[in-house]
């Protein structure tokens, strides 16, 4: 299994990703994305809109995160990346679905649809041992003083 592999596993089913680009006022703002991954590869793909602050930015600063969690499962992961906007119908066709009807009034035709393509660049993770193990264990610290270990936390190099 490669490194992105295991984390493409982490984030699979999770639908919606924290998009952080940086600003022409180099402040970082975040947009909630729908994720559609591609099976095998580091990419990963969006939907956005030709006339928004996020889109300039990647067209000007490509360099992107991710940030994505679970807190039912208590995992977080964070991806840097480099973002791309790309035309392709082809791609457009396989992503597409009827609920982005809500945002673009001319449907897959609409001339502001603008695809966003980030290559993974390297990920971390913090994955919980779950809610009442995690409780235990801060508890145990908090009458003994000892720190306690609440899971595991990697960085993945891509």
């Amino acid at each position: 299994m490669s490194d992105f592999a295991k984390i493409a596993g982490m984030i699979r089913d999770i639908k919606f990703a924290m998009l952080v680009v940086s600003t022409d006022e180099n402040h970082l703002h975040a947009w909630p994305m729908t994720t559609q991954q591609e099976e095998g590869s580091q990419n990963i793909w969006f939907i956005g809109d030709k006339r928004t602050e996020m889109v300039a930015s990647i067209g000007k600063r490509p360099q992107v995160n991710l940030s994505y969690s679970d807190t039912g499962k208590s995992l977080y992961v964070s991806i840097t990346g480099k973002a791309e906007l790309i035309d392709d119908q082809a791609k457009l066709d396989q992503l597409w679905s009827p609920a982005y009807e809500a945002f673009f009034e001319q449907g897959k035709s609409d001339p502001n649809i603008q695809l966003i393509k980030v290559t993974a660049q390297g990920a971390e993770y913090w994955e919980g041992d779950g809610k009442i193990l995690s409780a235990i264990k801060m508890a145990t610290a908090a009458v003994t003083g000892a720190t306690q270990s609440l899971g595991k936390h990697e960085k993945v190099n891509l």
